[in-house]
């Protein structure tokens, strides 16, 4: 069956916790990201009032997929909403370090894919964080050589990139590939299709050399093989129903939401108005983005890659519960998991508190939040 005929299902949980292959398991790293950086003392707003702990450390990647915490911090607004509790960040670039960030209490919240966070929890038997917020969606594709691949049919027989053995866009293209009826070996990724696991950063060379035919990531990796003359073949927002599937979301330290959930709540709010602002302000937040990329990693991304890259995420406060469990049945069935006991990994009762106070309705856990 082809995948369009499919239910829309997808992506990684990647690593969860028992499955060693998956322990080192990225979080949609894209092009340009870094190591981790020192944290960056933001400041309180003056002589504003403290909440109940004089500071928040938040974690990110340098990442476009990353839009809220970028724009957020890079204009004040979360700052804003802190008043005289300060704002310190800290960015990554792959998930599990962000993970053991969040474990060692060197951060208290966090931006990050959905296979990390399932993969955290599930570890820690369900004690160490819980999903918040959702962030953003969207921004995957299949981009190929236009010369090697000309239709998904074309796709079989090719070596195709992927990030990491077991991450999220890998465990999406091999739930795609058992779509088609092709046959793959996840641990090694030969078969029908030649799965070649490579980082971000290094797919756009071996794309321009040949070594690879095509990729299946994220933004803005994605637009930049597409600035190298690929093509995009598949679009994963098409593979789910309205277009919509989790790529980014907001965690928190179990410890620090029960004892400072007006902090979290701060920070939440700070994220839906942030975006708010993207939605209203689309070219504006994209040029903020930008300058805060160029602040954290040296370099701006050019016109050519940010501005398909941008068009392609959406931010939302949605964390999209229903894509989050479809991941897990997808690394399930590609055998790179035992079904996990998600039960819990979303509370969304702070959340859901700020948008009642913005006139906006609830969002839903899908059977997964705090009991």
């Amino acid at each position: 069956m082809s995948s369009a005929a499919r239910p829309p299902r997808r992506r990684a949980l990647t690593a969860l916790a028992a499955l060693p292959l998956l322990a080192l398991a990225l979080g949609a790293c894209g092009y340009g990201s870094q190591q981790d950086s020192a944290a960056r003392p933001a400041g309180g707003a003056g002589d504003a009032k403290k909440l109940s702990a004089d500071t928040v450390r938040i974690g990110y990647f340098p990442n476009i997929t990353h839009a809220t915490p970028l724009v957020g911090e890079q204009e004040g607004l979360i700052q804003k909403e802190l008043g005289g509790t300060k704002l310190r960040s800290t960015t990554f670039n792959a998930g599990p370090s962000e993970i053991e960030a969040l474990n060692a209490g060197s951060i208290d919240i966090g931006w990050i894919g959905p296979s990390p966070a399932i993969n955290g929890y599930v570890k820690s038997k369900g004690k160490s964080l819980r999903i918040v917020s959702g962030s953003a969606s969207g921004g995957v594709k299949l981009v190929v050589d236009p010369k090697k691949i000309s239709s998904l049919d074309d796709v079989k027989g090719k070596r195709i990139a992927t990030p990491q053995k077991g991450n999220t866009q890998d465990v999406a293209f091999l739930n795609w590939i058992a779509g088609r009826g092709w046959k793959v070996d996840p641990q090694s990724g030969k078969g029908d299709v030649s799965v070649v696991r490579t980082d971000n950063k290094v797919t756009p060379d071996a794309f321009k050399s040949g070594s690879v035919d095509g990729a299946w990531v994220p933004e803005p990796t994605a637009s930049k093989l597409v600035s190298e003359g690929g093509k995009v073949l598949l679009d994963e927002a098409s593979l789910w129903p309205d277009g919509k599937f989790v790529i980014t979301n907001v965690i928190v330290s179990q410890k620090f939401l029960d004892e400072h959930p007006d902090v979290v709540e701060a920070v939440l709010r700070g994220s839906v108005k942030t975006n708010a602002w993207i939605k209203a302000e689309p070219e504006k937040a994209k040029g903020s983005a930008n300058a805060a990329l160029k602040k954290l990693s040296g370099k701006e991304l050019p016109a050519e890659i940010l501005d398909p890259a941008w068009k392609s995420i959406e931010v939302l406060d949605d964390p999209l519960a229903a894509s989050l469990d479809a991941e897990a049945d997808h690394a399930v069935k590609a055998g790179l998991l035992e079904k996990p006991d998600l039960a819990g990994i979303y509370d969304l009762t702070v959340l859901n508190k700020v948008l009642k106070a913005e006139g906006r309705p609830a969002v839903d856990a899908a059977k997964l939040g705090k009991q």
